[in-house]
């Protein structure tokens, strides 16, 4: 099966329906929940999440959001050899080399983000919710 890392704009652009991105994201979304594909979140994008959500809609929101998005995706551990793998890409945006590293350590096959800018130089390639679509449903080798 075919695995994604899915970075946490994309799931952020779905929870609280961010418009223009929250169509093509829930797309990206609707694929993994049905069990077409695999798509995990890094480990440090769920405290995330859950601070975001809670500064959007308050606690129980947040608690709800967590609750769906670990309903839905796998989790990328984030440990010792990931954080240095991430700290070797040399990127200012430590966050999205952190994203990276767990991705590829997951054998994920691309990441889903709205800034494959940021992930230009990572070990997997980084697409568009909508291009990231495309390549989960090409048949793994």
């Amino acid at each position: 099966m075919r695995r994604a890392l899915i970075d946490l704009n994309v799931v952020l652009d779905v929870l609280l329906d961010r418009e223009p991105h929250a169509e093509a994201s829930a797309a990206l979304w609707a694929h993994i929940e049905s069990g077409q594909a695999e798509g995990l979140l890094a480990a440090h994008s769920v405290p995330t999440l859950y601070y975001l959500a809670s500064k959007a809609r308050g606690r129980p929101f947040a608690e709800r959001c967590v609750a769906d998005v670990l309903g839905v995706f796998g989790v990328a551990p984030v440990g010792r050899e990931v954080l240095r793998e991430a700290l070797a890409l040399g990127w200012a945006d430590f966050e999205d080399a952190v994203c990276a590293a767990a991705g590829a350590a997951a054998g994920c096959q691309v990441i889903a983000t709205r800034d494959p800018k940021g992930f230009h130089r990572a070990p997997l390639p980084a697409l568009t919710p909508t291009a990231a679509l495309v390549a989960l449903k090409v048949p793994a080798r």
